[in-house]
C-alpha cells in the first residue's frame, strides 16, 4: 500500500511538471508503459471543433471523423463507454487507422478504448491501450489507474484552458492592432485628401495604394499624364513614411541638361571638369536618410540610367573625379508621363531599371476619368484663391460645373486650377463662378490632338450655359439657356447697364429687360 501510494505520488509530480500539454501526453504514453505494464498506448485528441479525433503519435498527425464508425473511436465516443478491440475485429472495422494499431500489437493481445472525460464533463479524447486481454479488468479498477486517468483529464483540461486563453489574448491583440493600423490609415488618407482632393473611387484607391506604399521601403513608379498631380503623389510617400523626418529631394530630370545631371546626381570634386572651382555634394548624397525623388525619369540619358541602376542596386556612388565610393541610404520615388514601356521598346529606356523602379507602381487617374470630382476640385480651387487674394467668389455654380464636365482637360488639374483662378478674375466678389466666367475657349487643344475616340473635339462643347451638345435632347430649352447665358455675359461685361448691353446687342432696350424676365436674369448694376 505504501509502494502504491509512493508511486502515485511520483505519477503525479511527474504528470504535473509537465510544461504544455504535448509534453503531458507524451509523459502519460511513458507513465503508462512503465508503471501499468501495457505495450503500447495512443492518446486521440478531440479537436477544437468536437467533430474529429486527432492522433500525433500516428504518421501525420491521423484525423478522424467522430461520426465515421468504420472506426472503433467513434462507438467509443458516441456511448461515452470503454470496449476491448481484438485482432479478430479488424473485418468489423475495417479502418486502416485501426489496421495500423491492430499490426503493432503483439500476439494475442488487444486494444482497450476508453473515452477521457474531464471533472466537468467535457470528452478530451480516446485512450486506447495494447496489452493481455485479460489483464484489463484488473488495470482499470486499479484505484491508482483511476487516480492516473482523472489527474491526466484534470490537467490536460488545464493545459487546453491556458491555450485558448493564449489563443485568445494573442487574436484580440492581432484584431486591437489591425483596429489601430486601420485607424491610423484612415487618418492618413484624411490627410492625403487635403491635397489629393478627390471623391471618385479612383482617387480613394490612389490614397490607399500611397499609405501602403509609405509603410514599405520598395521603389515606387508613379506613372500618370502631365498636369495629374504626380508629385504631390511623391510627397505623400515621403510624408507617410518612416522618412518622414529626413530630406526630401527633388529632381526634374526634364529641366537638367543632360551634360548637368550626372553632376547635379552624383556631385563632383573640386578640378573634375572645366569650372568645377569648388567641390561640390550631389543630390544622392543629400538625400541620405530620406527619400530622392526623380520626376520625369523618362527624359533621363541612357548612359546616366545604367549609373543609377548600379546605385539603386548597391546605395553606393562615386561623385565626378572622386576616387572613393561613398553611401547614401535613400528611398527612391520615381515619376513619368511617358509610356515606359513603349520607350524600352525603342531602346531609349533599360529594361531592367524599369523593372527596379516599378517595385510599388502607382497609376494616377486623369482627371477627364473622374469626372465626379470636379466640384471637390474647383471648391478647393476657388478657396486657396480667396485666402490667397483676400478676396474672390465664394463657390462655383451648377451651370459651370456642368459646362466643366463637357471638357476634357488634357492638362488635367494643373489645367482646371488655372480655369478656375482665371474665372475667380472675372467672378464677382462674394458670388459665384458662372459658367460665362469659364474662359475654355481659350484653354481648348488644337485641333487633332486628344481627340476622343468618338471622334468628337472638345470646340463643339465649349458653349457657356449648355450641356455637352450630344446631351441636349431638347432644342428650344437649350436655345433658351444659350440666349440667357449670352445676356447674362453681356451684362456683367457693362456691369449691369442694360442701355448698354442692349446697344451691344442690337437690341431694344425693351425687348432686352423682357428677356431678362422670361430667362430669370437678374445682374443689375451696383
Amino acid at each position: 500500500m505504501q509502494t502504491e501510494l509512493h508511486t502515485g505520488i511520483d505519477l503525479a509530480l511527474d504528470l504535473i511538471r509537465q510544461p504544455d500539454r504535448r509534453a503531458l501526453l507524451d509523459c502519460a504514453h511513458r507513465q503508462l508503459c512503465e508503471a501499468f505494464g501495457v505495450s503500447r498506448s495512443w492518446l486521440f485528441e478531440l479537436d477544437a471543433s468536437g467533430r474529429d479525433l486527432v492522433c500525433p503519435a500516428l504518421t501525420g498527425e491521423t484525423t478522424l471523423a467522430c461520426d465515421d464508425f468504420r472506426h472503433p473511436m467513434a462507438h467509443v465516443i458516441r456511448s461515452d463507454a470503454a470496449r476491448v478491440v481484438r485482432t479478430a475485429d479488424r473485418v468489423r472495422y475495417e479502418h486502416p487507422v485501426l489496421d495500423t494499431m491492430l499490426d503493432a500489437l503483439a500476439p494475442g493481445e488487444s486494444l482497450w478504448l476508453s473515452p477521457v472525460r474531464a471533472e466537468q464533463g467535457a470528452v478530451l479524447g480516446v485512450l486506447a491501450l495494447a496489452g493481455d486481454p485479460g489483464s484489463w479488468e484488473g488495470l482499470t479498477g486499479q484505484p491508482l489507474f483511476q487516480g492516473f486517468l482523472r489527474l491526466l483529464a484534470g490537467h490536460w483540461r488545464q493545459h487546453l484552458d491556458r491555450h485558448d486563453r493564449l489563443w485568445q489574448q494573442r487574436l484580440l491583440h492581432r484584431s486591437l492592432a489591425h483596429l489601430k493600423d486601420s485607424e491610423l490609415d484612415r487618418r492618413k488618407n484624411e490627410q492625403l485628401a487635403a491635397t489629393l482632393i478627390g471623391h471618385s473611387r479612383a482617387m480613394a484607391d490612389l490614397r490607399s495604394q500611397i499609405v501602403r506604399a509609405a509603410g514599405t521601403q520598395l521603389s515606387v513608379l508613379i506613372q500618370g499624364e502631365t498636369g495629374c498631380g504626380k508629385d504631390l503623389v511623391a510627397r505623400g510617400l515621403h510624408d507617410f513614411s518612416q522618412r518622414a523626418d529626413g530630406p526630401y529631394v527633388v529632381v526634374n530630370c526634364a529641366a537638367i541638361p543632360d551634360s548637368l545631371l550626372e553632376s547635379e546626381l552624383f556631385g563632383h570634386t573640386k578640378g573634375a571638369f572645366s569650372g568645377a572651382d569648388r567641390a561640390r555634394e550631389g543630390l544622392l548624397a543629400q538625400a541620405d536618410g530620406g527619400t530622392l525623388f526623380l520626376d520625369e525619369i523618362g527624359d533621363m540619358p541612357m548612359a546616366l540610367q545604367s549609373k543609377l541602376l548600379r546605385v539603386l542596386e548597391t546605395q553606393r556612388f562615386r561623385p565626378l573625379g572622386g576616387q572613393t565610393e561613398q553611401r547614401s541610404d535613400f528611398r527612391i520615388v520615381a515619376a513619368t508621363h511617358q509610356p515606359l514601356q513603349s520607350l524600352i521598346r525603342e531602346n531609349r529606356f533599360r529594361r531592367d531599371l524599369y523593372y527596379r523602379l516599378s517595385q510599388f507602381p502607382v497609376k494616377v487617374t486623369p482627371l477627364r476619368e473622374r469626372g465626379e470630382d470636379l466640384e471637390a476640385l474647383s471648391r478647393a480651387f476657388i478657396t486657396a484663391y480667396r485666402e490667397r487674394e483676400g478676396s474672390g467668389p465664394l463657390g462655383i455654380s451648377s451651370q459651370a460645373l456642368r459646362f466643366l464636365s463637357g471638357y476634357r482637360f488634357p492638362g488635367n488639374v494643373r489645367e482646371l486650377r488655372n480655369v478656375i483662378e482665371f474665372a475667380c478674375i472675372q467672378a464677382a466678389d462674394g458670388a459665384d463662378v458662372q459658367a460665362e466666367d469659364l474662359r475654355l475657349d481659350m484653354m481648348a487643344p488644337v485641333p487633332g490632338e486628344d481627340d476622343d475616340e468618338t471622334g468628337e473635339g472638345d470646340a463643339d462643347l465649349l458653349c457657356p450655359g449648355l450641356p455637352p451638345l450630344h446631351e441636349i435632347d431638347d432644342l428650344r430649352e437649350a436655345a433658351r439657356a444659350f440666349e440667357a447665358a449670352i445676356i447674362s455675359a453681356r451684362l456683367r461685361q457693362y456691369q449691369g447697364n442694360r442701355a448698354q448691353a442692349a446697344e451691344s446687342l442690337g437690341l431694344p432696350k425693351r425687348t432686352l429687360a423682357h428677356k431678362c424676365q422670361k430667362f430669370n436674369v437678374t445682374l443689375e448694376a451696383d
